[in-house]
């Protein structure tokens, strides 16, 4: 059934939120509801797709694979120039979810089969808004009060399965989320890490702003989310008891409890980094005319 309207975003979330009156601060979709009404927009679509790659609609009722992306993004100053009405934060986010790809593996079959594909990921046309808070994207706890119920239903949903009626027949999805959408500084707000000014530039290594300074190559994933919550656990509890700076330099940037998994992939400002040498290297190439030269030598390309 996806009859459940908007609710109150604090569904699902026991204590309160002190600053604003509760009742303003957040309105949302439930999770599982939001994701069959998308599908349900998807249903022609979908069909076309099973049709197209040739499989029997009755052999296809099991097996389907949703590919979700979520993005999540500050909306800057929203403040009413001349309201009254109670008062609420003058910056809001906003939650939302595109459906990338939805495949099937037939029963059969060794591989799945992708029947839909998102052809515009990144318009705005094909990103469905799940959440919107007047909320500071900055405010660490508020932010986690507001998306904590959105987690624990999506935590829910990885380990079962929807039965929704596709093209008349009953067919079972599972949801795969991948949290791609969010910018650098979102990211950091997730996983906890001091904000953008910090000198540890990086969500998932150790680095510092110096030393990535100095390696703009090597550069490896070292740590994964349990480990940014064992260290947030370092933080708060300060084992050692060491001073502040001590403690800062063992749990690298980790201020706060991380709350949204990220996968463990190439992020924003390791591709910034891999980029800036790659283009470092055309520049150079191209001032110096290098191109001209057969198999220059490396003093040549010095030079």
């Amino acid at each position: 059934s996806c009859n459940v309207g908007i609710i109150n975003g604090l569904s699902g979330w026991s204590s309160s939120v002190d600053d604003s009156p509760a009742d303003t601060i957040t309105r949302r979709f439930r999770y599982d509801v939001a994701l069959v009404s998308a599908l349900k927009d998807l249903e022609e679509d979908m069909m076309e797709g099973l049709r197209e790659s040739g499989m029997e609609d009755s052999a296809c009722t099991s097996g389907f694979s949703v590919m979700i992306k979520e993005s999540c993004d500050g909306m800057g100053d929203i403040s009413e120039k001349h309201g009254g009405g109670p008062v609420v934060p003058e910056k809001a986010v906003r939650f939302s979810i595109t459906i990338m790809s939805v495949s099937v593996l037939a029963d059969d079959e060794e591989e799945a089969v992708t029947i839909f594909t998102e052809p515009k990921p990144n318009s705005e046309l094909s990103c469905k808004p799940l959440c919107l808070m007047f909320v500071d994207e900055s405010d660490h706890e508020t932010l986690t009060a507001l998306l904590g119920p959105i987690v624990a239903e999506r935590n829910a949903m990885k380990d079962s399965r929807l039965i929704l009626s596709i093209g008349g027949l009953p067919r079972s999805f599972r949801f795969h989320f991948r949290g791609t959408g969010y910018d650098e500084k979102m990211v950091r707000e997730m996983e906890g890490m001091e904000a953008s000014g910090s000198s540890y530039v990086c969500t998932l290594c150790d680095s510092s702003r110096a030393e990535a300074s100095q390696n703009m190559v090597l550069h490896s994933i070292t740590r994964n989310h349990e480990e940014n919550l064992e260290r947030y656990e370092i933080w708060r509890t300060n084992p050692f008891s060491e001073s502040g700076e001590e403690l800062r330099e063992r749990v690298k940037g980790v201020s706060a409890k991380p709350f949204m998994e990220t996968q463990p992939t190439m992020d924003a400002l390791h591709c910034d980094i891999g980029n800036a040498t790659e283009f470092y290297k055309i520049f150079q190439d191209e001032i110096g005319e290098v191109y001209q030269k057969v198999n220059p030598s490396r003093e040549e390309r010095r030079s």
